[in-house]
């Protein structure tokens, strides 16, 4: 202070200017930096030009022949390479859709190229197609047009001698074979392919690192805030790049110089898994996938190959990339994997163990969840979960469905069940309505359960690791009040392949600029999905409140879904209500002979089969033409053995399907309820009762039939009340049906008129269905304005009783499409509730029209109930907000219901999911006819029924039981000799377990343990003793009690998972045994509780 001398430095600016300067134009400059990578008109001076530091091709050093199998054929590598072949060339082209071609490979490195720093065989055709070694083993995948066409040349070849390898070629490209550049049209059946490149390539590798570089800080100078000195820096720093590679005409010596300015914006360990060694904070986690459908614009014939084309390029990434953790789920290509090419099954053995390759999603495939049944979702984990467990040694902790259109409301429940308390998806952000407002969340499922979810910001679970890709995974991230972290699930899928090296070394540059430059949010590599979820559970134990969602994660897009090929659901439905029904009798079977074996392998055959024809582009109605071929021939494999198992198990039970005129006759009740049933009977049997029904009353098990006269006097009658206008009575109902429609519908018991005043029921109406792009997946709000309402010819009576009476009404649809509906009223049955049933036979010829079916009722509520998987889902009639808009066409299972305080109506169906309630009208969806994928969707003949059940009283466990006995009808079978003499002592076996109590206790599922000593195959550990499974749900929404009852010799009760696993020992009293008592077990289940017990006998 005061007197100290000052110092003033000299500036170093000159004095007078030499030249003007002036202002860098930053969108001219920004706009120069594609001339550096440009693939056109400058491509020889710019950075692709030096990719290749030398090639060959010819001949000498190239020598290609091929074996071209028939008709189609896949054939294995040891029946390919004993064929001859003939020598081909780059040029020749190869077809026709879908076939195989396997081409020889005999190689020999030039002498100029023996001391290249990296060799690689570089081969493109277009298509796809897998290395295999000269003994046999695949090494890796090709995907043709340009993307991963390279395999690297072992070094062993670098020798001068000839080295020989194959190349399986498969006519088809990543997305199938569309026939131009529109991916979801039916595929072409004669596309050809070009072989355009076979090649010995010696890379620049430098020149390869460099353009990853100038990509990178490219992306930062085009994406990052226009306000940013980062962007102004990685400006300057991609043309100062540019600069130094034209200043030294493009040498190498230039290109390292290049790298070493790039250096300077994104460090220098980028090179190697280094890069993530650094101690800062990342908040993004980079996970390597591959999403496989196992289905879709291709057979599951091709998907084999693509799982072993696509796995076997990661384990060769994860050789040259130690930080790549690569991600699969869906069990079933995991035991195609094993069961086709077991060198490659043991080397992703070896990168699991590693830690590396991580299995996850614990399901047999990446299933839809709107249509299987519950027993179908719980099959989905323990199929899955087993499958892990026993090959692997763990079963998953997240359950990982990034692709499904639209999650139900009780799989949380199910996933903890199954022992997962993760879940991962993404679809959501496809809605076309409505925004998701969460990343992070638990989701809560009917009954209470949760599961921590997380939705990728990125939106996408094919990401390319762009610049944009991780910058979106926090600019996208809607949860950052609670947790900033994200995962970014990156890798080319939908048709395989996976992460490419190139995403690899675009996320270390990622990395490398976040820490030398910042903004962009750090990315980690190397951890896994359950550690990041780990991450989340910590933060919730410590306090963390994680916003939640309850209910079904409805989907926003592709309502279509629930309606498309109407046969592929026909044909679920069915298979689960078999198989429900053979794991019942085999069970019982196995109780009451020793000799009797449970017939597991078939069992585990047919619902792998059904799981498999469960993934979600196949049940849903999204594929192409060849995979409904496929499931066709699968469902018909499924009811053949299983119509042969149950054959076996009735005839230990004392029952046979053949019928003769003397046959002793039973109908069998497979419902865990006693019911009434007006069964129709053989022909062999009409002419001796002279009635062609008869009645059946009790259960469950086998019911003595009984003559109709049983009934009393018939209760049932139709008549023409005036012209063209039929009424049908019985003691539940006056129906009146004009024109096949029901124009007045009276419950007599109740005095009410069902059917709105002046409106009609079952009315067939038609609507243009073009959605805006996905045709088999969507149908618009907007297809609702183009109502039209169907005409019909004039009713007939059918059939006048004396115990069913029958209306049938014929309807053009159009010159080559028609209905035939017939409407059908049964006698009473006491205190059976009664409903109107509709046969529908359908002749649909159509082009992107939706046929649906309508129920005006005299009923107000402003919710409609739908029966859901486990439980029932509310869903609004009106359109107050966006939200609830967007239901305009929701799922259902078998019946939707819509009641008000005292009555309601329920629609039953028997294989139809789409369903609408708009106010007061209820609306079946029936048949769809886009034409893409598969062409010829839905065309053909359909039988389809549905039934009108009103009842007093709001929606009640009755509608849940109406509805399963409408879709399982009591079969008619003969007493075997010696059980027809004892038909009491017979039945016995059906009564020996029961569930009493509440209602709405639905006993869903009886069968053996998995690991039970008699039954198990071996996968895991074997359970000493046997055991019976039950599977108990709470089906209304209420806690609830009841009682298992058993007279089988039951040591102990378990309370088990859906895998299971025993939990906690429930209280018994009474005595089983071969005493003849009685065994209980007092339980209660609170709201839409999915419950599973293990009886130990």
């Amino acid at each position: 202070m005061g007197g100290e001398p000052r110092h003033i430095m000299a500036s170093t600016l000159p004095v007078l200017s030499k030249k003007p300067k002036g202002q860098q134009i930053q969108s001219i400059y920004t706009s120069r930096l594609g001339q550096f990578t440009d693939s056109g008109q400058y491509y020889q001076q710019g950075l692709r030009a030096k990719f290749h530091e030398a090639t060959a091709d010819d001949k000498d050093h190239v020598k290609l022949s091929v074996y071209s199998p028939p008709d189609l054929a896949r054939p294995t590598f040891e029946d390919a390479v004993s064929h001859d072949f003939r020598p081909t060339q780059i040029g020749e082209s190869f077809g026709p859709s879908w076939s195989t071609h396997w081409f020889k490979v005999k190689l020999t490195v030039p002498q100029n190229m023996l001391k290249a720093e990296h060799l690689e065989f570089h081969w493109d055709a277009d298509n796809e197609g897998l290395v295999w070694s000269e003994d046999g083993i695949p090494l890796q995948g090709l995907t043709g047009g340009g993307e991963r066409i390279e395999w690297v040349l072992p070094n062993s070849f670098r020798d001068g001698k000839e080295h020989t390898f194959y190349i399986e070629m498969a006519c088809n490209q990543m997305f199938g074979n569309a026939p131009g550049g529109d991916t979801i049209q039916p595929p072409s059946p004669n596309k050809y392919y070009t072989l355009n490149t076979a090649r010995i390539t010696a890379v620049n590798l430098d020149a390869r690192a460099l353009y990853i570089d100038f990509w990178i800080i490219g992306d930062a100078a085009r994406e990052f805030p226009g306000d940013s000195w980062e962007k102004h820096q990685a400006l300057q720093v991609c043309n100062a790049i540019m600069d130094t590679f034209i200043a030294g005409n493009g040498t190498r010596e230039a290109i390292r110089e290049c790298r070493k300015i790039a250096q300077q914006y994104i460090g220098e360990n980028i090179d190697s898994e280094k890069v993530y060694e650094s101690d800062k904070e990342a908040i993004v986690y980079g996970i390597g996938h591959c999403h496989i459908d196992t289905c879709w614009l291709w057979p599951f014939a091709e998907t084999k190959r693509k799982v072993v084309r696509s796995w076997m390029s990661q384990c060769d990434l994860m050789d040259r990339y130690p930080e790549h953790r690569f991600t699969v789920s869906q069990a079933q290509q995991y035991k195609w994997l094993e069961q086709n090419y077991p060198a490659a099954f043991d080397r992703v053995k070896g990168k699991v163990k590693k830690g590396a390759f991580l299995p996850i999603g614990g399901s047999w495939v990446e299933h839809d969840t709107n249509l299987p049944s519950g027993e179908s979702l719980v099959r989905q984990f323990l199929y899955g979960q087993r499958y892990f467990e026993s090959h692997f040694g763990e079963r998953c902790t997240t359950f990982w469905l990034p692709d499904t259109f639209g999650y139900s409301s009780q799989l949380p429940q199910l996933s903890r069940l199954a022992g997962m308390g993760r879940f991962f998806t993404q679809k959501l952000s496809w809605n076309n309505i409505n925004n998701f407002p969460h990343t992070t969340f638990r989701w809560v499922a009917l009954d209470g359960s949760q599961v921590l979810c997380h939705m990728a910001p990125s939106e996408t679970y094919t990401a390319a690791a762009h610049f944009g890709d991780v910058k979106r995974s926090v600019t996208q991230h809607k949860s950052m009040d609670q947790d900033n972290t994200s995962l970014l699930v990156f890798g080319k899928g939908d048709g395989g392949g996976g992460p490419t090296r190139e995403m690899l070394d675009k996320l270390r540059r990622c990395r490398g600029m976040s820490d030398k430059i910042g903004l962009l949010p750090r990315v980690h590599m190397g951890n896994t999905v359950d550690q990041f979820f780990e991450k989340l559970e910590q933060k919730a134990s410590n306090g963390t409140e994680f916003v939640t969602w309850y209910g079904e994660l409805y989907f926003e897009l592709h309502r279509g879904t629930y309606t498309t090929q109407a046969n592929n659901k026909l044909g679920n439905r069915k298979s689960e209500i078999m198989l429900r029904d053979l794991e019942y009798l085999a069970t019982l079977a196995t109780v009451k002979s020793k000799s009797y074996k449970y017939p597991k392998k078939d069992i585990d055959d047919m619902w792998e089969n059904v799981l498999l024809c469960q993934f979600h582009d196949c049940l849903p109605g999204s594929s192409i033409e060849m995979c409904y071929d496929d499931s066709d021939k699968i469902y018909a494999e499924v009811f053949k053995t299983g119509s042969n198992a149950k054959s076996d198990a009735l005839s230990v039970l004392g029952m046979a399907e053949q019928i003769d005129s003397d046959s002793r006759l039973v109908a069998l009740n497979t419902m865990p309820w006693s019911r009434s049933e007006l069964v129709e009977l053989p022909s062999s049997k009409v002419i001796a009762t002279q009635s062609k029904y008869a009645v059946a009353t009790g259960g469950p098990g086998a019911i003595e039939i009984q003559h109709p006269s049983v009934l009393g006097s018939s209760n049932v009658s139709v008549k023409e009340v005036k012209a063209g206008v039929f009424q049908m009575t019985n003691t539940h109902f006056k129906v009146e049906v004009e024109a096949g429609c029901v124009t007045s519908l009276v419950d007599l018991k109740a005095d009410r008129e069902v059917i709105a005043k002046g409106e009609k029921a079952n009315q067939f109406v038609i609507f243009d269905d073009k959605p805006l792009y996905w045709q088999a997946w969507d149908v618009e709000v907007y297809h609702l304005d183009s109502r039209k309402v169907l005409s019909s010819g004039k009713s007939r009576i059918l059939e006048n009783g004396p115990h069913k009476v029958s209306v049938v009404t014929e309807t053009q649809i159009s010159q080559e499409s028609w209905v035939k509906s017939t409407i059908s009223l049964s006698a009473s049955m006491g205190d059976e509730p009664g409903y109107v049933a509709i046969d529908a036979e359908v002749e649909w010829r159509e082009t992107m029209k939706f046929l649906k079916v309508e129920f005006p009722v005299d009923i107000v509520n402003t919710e409609a109930a739908y029966e859901t998987q486990y439980g029932i889902i509310r869903r609004p009639t009106h359109y107050n907000t966006s939200w609830d808009m967007a239901k305009f066409e929701v799922c259902c299972h078998k019946f939707a219901d819509l009641s008000e305080a005292g009555y309601g109506v329920s629609i039953l169906n028997d294989s139809k999911y789409g369903f609408a309630t708009c106010g007061n009208l209820m609306r079946l969806s029936l048949l769809r006819a886009p034409k893409a994928p598969d062409a010829h969707a839905d065309m053909g003949r359909h039988h389809i029924r549905w039934a009108i059940m009103p009842h007093v009283g709001s929606l009640s466990a009755q509608s849940v039981r109406t509805a399963a006995n409408f879709n399982n009808p009591m079969g008619v079978y003969a007493l075997t000799t010696g059980s027809a003499s004892q038909p009491d002592k017979h039945n016995t076996i059906f009564s020996s377990i029961r569930v009493k109590g509440s209602d709405s206790l639905i006993l869903d599922c009886i069968k053996r343990g998995e690991d039970d000593e008699d039954v198990s195959r071996g996968e895991l550990a074997k359970r000493e003793g046997r055991s019976v499974i039950l599977r108990i749900y709470e089906s209304m929404g209420g806690k609830s009690r009841g009682t298992i009852e058993t007279s089988l010799p039951v040591k102990k009760v378990w309370k088990c998972n859906v895998l299971e696993d025993d939990g906690e020992v429930c209280r018994t009293y009474g005595g089983g045994g071969s005493a003849g008592g009685v065994l209980k077990c007092d339980i209660e289940l609170r709201a839409f509780e999915v419950a599973t017990f293990r009886l130990q006998l």
